[in-house]
């Protein structure tokens, strides 16, 4: 039984007493202490309130210091220093905020200790104006102040200003030390800045900061990302002191610069020397993997990982439904849906969210709602996820019906919502509804449109026949229309054979994007479609010499867990003679249901029968028919596409599917298609 707290004490010796519970950690007596003092001085507030800060207590640090502000004390330094720590490890803007106001009110925001502590607590809540304000109300800066708003400039998604910032330090006569280093390297890496990371690295090597391993580790980060994969390996090599966090940045460096086999091989040689593995060295080699379409490599360590003693987290599931969202791993994708129903993550919002967004993108939009249904919350990103997957697979009905069912839940709308919305309309032909939703913008939801929603705008009209309109939009812009909308209209002007606008507008991409190809090669089809040969051969003669070339198109299929690849005309295949011969067998079946090769879409100026050869080649249709050759039973495959798909080939497949009675959903670079007996849920509209 504990003792009886004494009462009636003296100042000095509670103050003494409230210390020696605080310093062994004994914070319920010191708190039941401090309750008994009739009028507790500031230095008692101070100790309690330090003392919960540096036992990760921060609601009762911020309570407290809440209560002293309510009683009418007024807080020095020393109090606000605790509190600002408090704050910066909650995360807790709204109070951080309270805690900067009394700081400027009491004359403290100069300070340079409680400054750089404000800047950093900022910094954590991301809140750039916040830390930019406490920044700039220092009278002096030194190394700590200068690092902590680069870092935050870096963190809050603004890391050319954070490189600024770095400059101006420089100027300031301020040295960099080696977490300012670590902090700035990061942003070097986001915007692919090679020749400033290898300035940097110079200063590490002149300044012998390259024992350091976050700087070793964020160096060896910046030279994969910019695809230096050799300079990597040699920093991590040359590291004297190699410790989990290293190893984990060179497993993610072997993953992002094309060599998985690296990567594997140095976890497996991690875990033969018995390193402490941790969740990010877990969670790099399962997203990795994934990611790099070692599927069943993944699998395995996922079960390994279980065996070890870690569970997957939330940033487990998550990450790796993203890796298979990007490498449309519908298999890897359903192993981790099932891990989240039987252990119970029905309630992780982040995690179902990411589920969504997988299934959305590996073409199974019915599993994304079931997902959804099982939300028992749904954030603004949930509701955006859901509208986004309606919109991609040409659903702009539902996508409009989730956005009034968002509204109505009181959940508000960000401008990722209306980019969705717009985008479902546009792939649905909703021109009323679209341009309605736009209007609502700034009138109702008080969200200005930027560039991207502008754009969708200039797409709804495009695809609607509405060249002239959409035109005339772009003109009287706000903003500075940008190559996204001049590109939708070039692409009305295609599909409705405009070849007047497609000159001024491609005359206008030329200037804005003079080394996209895209822009070249789309008016070079409008003009052959419209039998302009010499006009055509110019366009692209003007690539030819300025070195540009198009992207080419490919198409890929995922049979028993390996994808297969395939380019127009492509005889790599082991299985080519068969799938060609398929083909030929199906055409004939097509032509009798009633198929006619669109020879429109041959882009040379070639005889008709050469152009039906032609179209027999493009790389969708030896996907499909790989895919029909290897159903197994299946009464659906999945096929995706790098660029548009072609018109004749998705007249093809739609009879295709009619003919072999299964349904086969493409993904092009624009949206998903769903053919089903004779029919494509874009009703010929894309």
């Amino acid at each position: 039984m504990l003792p009886k707290l004494p009462i009636n004490l003296p100042p000095h010796l509670s103050l003494k007493l409230i210390k020696n519970y605080c310093d062994s950690g004994d914070l319920r007596r010191a708190r039941q202490l401090f309750d008994k003092i009739t009028s507790p001085d500031l230095h008692s507030w101070t100790t309690l309130i330090s003392a919960y800060t540096r036992h990760d207590l921060q609601k009762e640090a911020i309570n407290l210091y809440t209560r002293l502000r309510d009683i009418g004390f007024q807080p020095d330094r020393f109090v606000l220093l605790s509190v600002v720590k408090a704050c910066t490890t909650s995360g807790d803007l709204i109070q951080a905020q309270r805690a900067h106001k009394d700081a400027v009110m009491f004359g403290f925001h100069h300070d340079l200790l409680l400054g750089n502590a404000m800047i950093d607590m900022f910094a954590k809540c991301k809140h750039l104006e916040g830390a930019k304000t406490a920044f700039n109300d220092l009278h002096v800066r030194d190394v700590i102040s200068w690092t902590s708003i680069c870092s935050c400039y870096v963190s809050c998604g603004y890391p050319r200003k954070g490189l600024q910032a770095f400059r101006e330090m420089g100027l300031d006569g301020v040295k960099p030390n080696s977490v300012s280093l670590s902090s700035i390297l990061p942003a070097c890496s986001k915007l692919k800045c090679l020749d400033l990371g290898r300035v940097i690295h110079g200063f590490v090597v002149k300044t012998g900061m390259g024992a350091n391993v976050f700087v070793s580790s964020a160096l060896i980060d910046m030279y994969a990302t910019c695809l230096c994969i050799k300079e990597a390996e040699m920093i991590f090599n040359q590291m004297v002191n190699k410790d989990i966090v290293s190893h984990n940045v060179m497993i993610s460096a072997y993953f992002e610069n094309g060599e998985p086999e690296k990567a594997v091989s140095m976890f497996k040689k991690m875990k033969e020397n018995h390193s402490k593995l941790n969740y990010a060295s877990w969670n790099s080699i399962l997203s990795g993997c994934f990611q790099s379409g070692q599927t069943q490599e993944a699998l395995n360590l996922l079960s390994e990982m279980q065996e070890s003693g870690f569970k997957p987290n939330q940033i487990t599931l998550t990450s790796v439904l993203t890796a298979c969202t990007n490498s449309e791993s519908l298999r890897g994708g359903k192993e981790i849906h099932g891990y989240i129903f039987r252990h119970c993550f029905l309630n992780d919002t982040t995690a179902l969210t990411a589920l969504i967004f997988m299934y959305a993108k590996c073409g199974k939009l019915k599993f994304s709602q079931k997902a959804f249904e099982m939300m028992n919350t749904r954030d603004t990103i949930a509701w955006n996820t859901m509208i986004i997957a309606n919109s991609m697979h040409g659903n702009g009905e539902e996508a409009l019906t989730l956005f009034t069912q968002m509204l109505k839940s009181g959940v508000k709308p960000n401008a990722i919502t209306f980019t969705g919305v717009l985008s479902g309309c546009s792939h649905s032909k909703l021109v009323d509804e679209g341009l309605s939703v736009f209007n609502s913008m700034s009138k109702v939801h008080l969200i200005e449109p930027d560039a991207e929603h502008h754009s969708c705008v200039v797409d709804i009209l495009s695809r609607a026949g509405r060249l002239e309109e959409a035109y005339k939009f772009i003109q009287n812009m706000s903003i500075k229309a940008t190559p996204s909308a001049w590109g939708a209209l070039l692409g009305g002007c295609r599909v409705y054979k405009n070849v007047d606008l497609a000159r001024i507008v491609a005359k206008k991409l030329f200037e804005i994007e003079p080394n996209n190809p895209g822009n070249y090669v789309s008016l070079s089809n409008i003009l052959v479609n419209a039998k302009l040969w010499g006009e055509a051969s110019e366009t692209r003669k003007v690539m030819r010499d300025k070195g540009m070339k198009k992207e080419p198109g490919c198409s890929w299929v995922q049979v028993k867990n390996k994808v297969h690849t395939f380019v127009v005309g492509d005889k790599r295949n082991e299985h080519s003679d068969d799938i060609y011969k398929f083909l030929s067998d199906m055409g004939d079946k097509m032509r009798q249901a009633g198929y006619l090769p669109d020879t429109e879409f041959v882009l040379q100026d070639l005889d008709g029968e050469e152009k039906e050869d032609t179209l027999c080649n493009h790389s969708e249709k030896l996907a499909v028919a790989f895919g029909i050759m290897n159903l197994k039973g299946e009464s659906e495959i999945t096929v995706f596409k790098n660029l548009r798909i072609c018109g004749d080939c998705h007249n093809a497949i739609k009879f295709m599917a009619k003919i072999v009675g299964v349904r086969i959903v493409v993904r092009d670079s624009l949206r998903f298609h769903h053919f089903r007996d004779g029919f494509c849920s874009c009703n010929d509209f894309w």
